[in-house]
């Protein structure tokens, strides 16, 4: 994969033109985050004092070629499984269907079953159980 470091650049400028600490980007299957403060690859966080300052690393924050991505459709609290120590709804590695389930949102009191919007194989699960979700948060990714 080819990093565009002219892009990255770019989403550099915005952070300091519009007070920001963190931007996102994506495109297809290309997703860079850029952020002041720290820097995550693959979701594990590094402080940008054990990074070398004068790189372009300092400023890619995420940057992941990912598949087929499910996201959230309300705000809640995600759950795994129907009911505490019943089986998952989805697991890594396995395979599902457009209009599976694949995890619950509570929100309100009120449980809303959320369908798998592409067949596929279950590639990363991104939520943990319980876990507070936004609108639109990748909760899962498929193969």
């Amino acid at each position: 994969m080819k990093i565009d470091k002219k892009i990255i650049k770019e989403l550099s400028d915005y952070l300091e033109e519009f007070n920001l600490t963190e931007l996102e980007y994506t495109d297809k299957d290309t997703k860079i985050k850029v952020s002041k403060n720290n820097v995550s690859i693959n979701n594990q966080t590094v402080p940008n004092n054990n990074l070398n300052q004068s790189t372009e690393t300092q400023k890619i924050s995420n940057i992941t070629k990912s598949g087929i991505e499910v996201k959230s459709p309300i705000i809640g609290t995600a759950y795994h499984a129907p009911e505490p120590g019943a089986k998952k709804f989805v697991e890594i590695g396995k395979k599902i269907k457009k209009g599976d389930t694949v995890m619950i949102v509570e929100a309100m009191k009120t449980m809303n079953h959320v369908p798998s919007s592409a067949d596929g194989t279950v590639k990363e699960i991104c939520i943990e159980d319980g876990q507070p979700v936004e609108f639109g948060q990748t909760i899962i990714i498929l193969e």
